[in-house]
């Protein structure tokens, strides 16, 4: 049995050695970003060095890096009526498909981000890795090390079009079988593309084109929470309410 006597974040700069770029989020979790040639290595170590021991994979999933940051709310100004709750212009997923957006600017737009436990250590860590190619993004199958990867990568595959090389079923998870596109990337209406009925003069189900509006109720950037912010004129009437009147005697 290996005793552990140094942090999660010592062990991987120490063994990796500028591999891997490591960092701690807020709560002190350690995530590491690898390259993707590097994909598979890191990840046989991770589970089989003891030091690690990571030998559960409790999720992996996609992330489309398309229009990141940018927000459709109003999150720094306020007015009488209070902050922004409604969306501001058309971000990703609110436009007509001759506009949709493009991700010419972004490097590197498909990630993929695995999360690890270990029940020898009881630690955890969470893993990244970009695709190479924005056209086609392929990234290394992690079945064979943590079969749990199976369902997670097809659904992956499914919503964002990330193929995973190696992995032995690779197919549509959650949509149709002749679904088109990928739903969960930023550049794929949000309201979709058709709407699906049964018609019963017909006898069977039918496409047509979707003539709802779109309507986002969730902004898709972090920001800081605005029941916190203050806005500039709230400010300067606290601040006069605090300052003494002209001419008033102070005791």
């Amino acid at each position: 049995m290996v005793t552990v006597t140094k942090s999660l974040s010592d062990h991987v700069e120490e063994y990796f050695a500028g591999r891997v770029k490591s960092s701690k989020s807020a709560n002190g979790q350690v995530a590491i970003q690898v390259p993707v040639d590097e994909w598979l290595a890191v990840a046989q170590t991770l589970r089989d060095d003891p030091r690690f021991a990571f030998s559960q994979l409790t999720d992996l999933c996609g992330v489309d890096h398309l229009g990141y940051g940018q927000t459709e709310w109003e999150t720094k100004e306020a007015t009488y009526d209070g902050f922004s709750r409604a969306v501001e212009g058309l971000g990703p997923g609110r436009f007509d498909w001759s506009s949709r957006p493009e991700s010419d600017a972004i490097e590197q737009r498909f990630s993929v981000v695995v999360h690890l436990l270990s029940l020898r250590h009881n630690r955890r860590i969470s893993m990244a890795t970009f695709a190479a190619d924005e056209g086609l993004p392929v990234v290394p199958s992690l079945i064979d090390i943590w079969n749990s990867a199976n369902w997670y990568e097809r659904e992956t595959f499914d919503l964002f079009g990330i193929v995973f090389e190696g992995h032995p079923d690779l197919r549509r998870l959650l949509t149709d079988y002749g679904f088109t596109g990928h739903p969960f990337r930023k550049d794929f209406p949000l309201i979709g593309n058709v709407t699906v009925r049964y018609d019963e003069q017909k006898g069977r189900v039918i496409y047509e084109p979707v003539e709802i509006e779109p309507r986002v109720l969730v902004p898709r950037v972090i920001r800081n929470d605005s029941r916190y912010q203050v806005d500039e004129v709230d400010r300067a009437a606290d601040e006069a309410a605090d300052s003494p009147a002209p001419g008033a005697e102070q005791k």
